[in-house]
């Protein structure tokens, strides 16, 4: 997988006969996982007599054209699933659950949000998810893989008695990190209630109909600045599961959600040193660093001539607070942000980038530290969860729901997961203002609106859906590994 070595996928599993579920529960403080092997000993012909149940966001296409609706084709009467998940009590049970924990769940949304924490400081929202998480019977490791403020939830069931086989690992994630001076002006709190929202729907639906395998909900933190999610799974946090799936708010008509690709995303900063002087009696002995910093900025104007329409570069200028116009700078410094369509496009435009830094400080004779950040990778949508994810959402839910290839111009550090498991991080909309999308003010004022929770819990139903049929189809599973492989063959 991506840059490692690949996983071989566990075998789903079925007996000839229903038992009991075995659930595990409690707080972990050791770190350590779950029995790996979990399975089903329930056939589904057997269901019915087992109680049968960073960022511009838009969901329009980059040729402004309205969100498609998509009719994805039926499956056959002889598909099993059809029965079990699409038309059964399974989804019956998840929607049941989700509305029954909604005002729950919209009391941790609004906490969140009156509560806004930046990168790697969400203490209270750790604490409180957390907390919820072990009284609705998950295991819960705070402090997760030594970040301070990621924790991880896990719940199994298993037939009783089973020593070979495993469930499936469903990978959940929960953002909960704000913006500065802005709150929540990309919707975390939503993106973390929606998490939990799949992780309980998920469970009930497990536990009722005795589907056997594996929830994993990350809470992950710095997704705005940090890049949580590639730390947790350079650490391991991410080694365990089969797929990995989350949803995020947007602008965009009612009732209506999209997959599609995210742009890939790196930040570079540049100082730069020089030497002051006084700008009327010596300016010949200085060596201006906003000098610098401006031939920079307008080098990289320049260079966005030759750039391609697809691909972002935006950046700042900041110094000293206390310069002083007959001072000449002996210090600047940039922060940029360099998007492209894919990783490998981006690490050409980034070299480019860099280049116009390092010549702005030789012309200047200054000196130029620059800092390459932390890479978010283009995400990979997995095409068969995203078929299914939409499909859902069309068929039981009616939205309008497309699964397209125009590439979203914002960016997330799931993409880096989507690089080594099969990953979708659909975007569902929200009501919002005119001119109000993500990363406004008047965006974080919608995301704590009561539409935009009955969206996510929507949009979470969707997903918690696509996931039962990862847990009990295996042709399912193999497309969607089939997929992902092909994915990676291209990348």
């Amino acid at each position: 997988m991506g840059n490692g070595t690949s996983r071989p996928h566990r075998a789903f599993r079925c007996g000839g006969r229903k038992t009991l579920s075995k659930a595990y529960s409690n707080v972990d403080h050791d770190d350590k996982s779950l029995p790996a092997k979990i399975s089903l000993k329930m056939p589904l012909s057997m269901a019915s007599d087992a109680c049968a149940t960073c960022c511009q966001f838009n969901l329009e296409s980059t040729a402004s054209s309205p969100v498609s609706t998509t009719t994805p084709p039926s499956y056959s009467s002889e598909d099993p699933y059809e029965y079990l998940a699409l038309q059964s009590e399974v989804l019956d049970t998840i929607d049941a659950e989700i509305d029954r924990l909604s005002g729950e769940l919209r009391e941790i949304s609004l906490f969140i949000w009156d509560n806004p924490e930046l990168a790697f400081e969400e203490h209270k929202s750790h604490d409180r998810l957390v907390a919820f998480m072990v009284a609705h019977g998950f295991r819960v490791t705070p402090h997760y893989r030594g970040l301070a403020t990621a924790w991880r939830a896990e719940f199994g069931v298993a037939g009783a008695g089973t020593t070979t086989g495993g469930g499936r690992v469903i990978g959940l994630q929960s953002e909960m990190d704000a913006l500065p001076k802005m709150g929540h002006a990309c919707g975390h709190n939503l993106i973390a209630v929606s998490g939990i929202a799949v992780a309980l729907g998920l469970k009930a639906a497990m536990v009722a109909h005795g589907i056997a395998g594996r929830i994993v909900l990350l809470g992950t933190p710095a997704e705005e600045h940090g890049g949580g999610k590639i730390q947790l799974l350079e650490r391991g946090g991410y080694d365990d599961m089969d797929v990995c799936l989350m949803t995020h708010p947007g602008p965009g008509e009612h009732n209506s959600t999209i997959v599609s690709p995210w742009t890939a995303i790196q930040n570079v900063d540049v100082e730069y040193q020089g030497r002051s002087a006084h700008a009327a009696y010596a300016p010949w002995e200085a060596q201006n660093a906003l000098d610098a910093a401006f031939m920079a900025y307008s080098g990289i104007s320049v260079l966005r001539q030759q750039m391609k329409p697809s691909h972002r570069v935006h950046g700042i200028v900041s110094g000293n607070k206390d310069y002083e116009t007959n001072v000449i700078p002996d210090f600047a410094s940039m922060k940029w942000g360099i998007r492209a369509p894919t990783w490998s496009e981006l690490e050409i435009l980034r070299d480019r980038v860099v280049k116009c830094l390092e010549a702005a400080a030789t012309a200047t004779s200054c000196e130029a530290k620059i800092t390459i950040g932390v890479g978010y990778k283009d995400c990979k949508e997995n095409g068969t969860l995203a078929d299914e994810y939409t499909r859902v959402a069309h068929n039981r839910y009616g939205w309008k729901a497309a699964v397209t290839n125009d590439v979203l111009q914002a960016s997330t550090d799931a993409g880096n997961i989507s690089y080594v498991i099969p990953t979708i991080e659909p975007v569902f909309a929200i009501p919002t203002e005119q001119n109000g999308s993500n990363h406004t003010p008047q965006f974080a004022t919608s995301a704590k609106s009561p539409a935009a929770h009955a969206a996510a819990l929507t949009a979470s139903k969707c997903l918690a859906a696509t996931a039962a049929r990862v847990l009990v189809d295996d042709d399912f599973f193999h497309k969607i590994r089939a997929s992902f492989e092909a994915q990676l063959a291209v990348s």
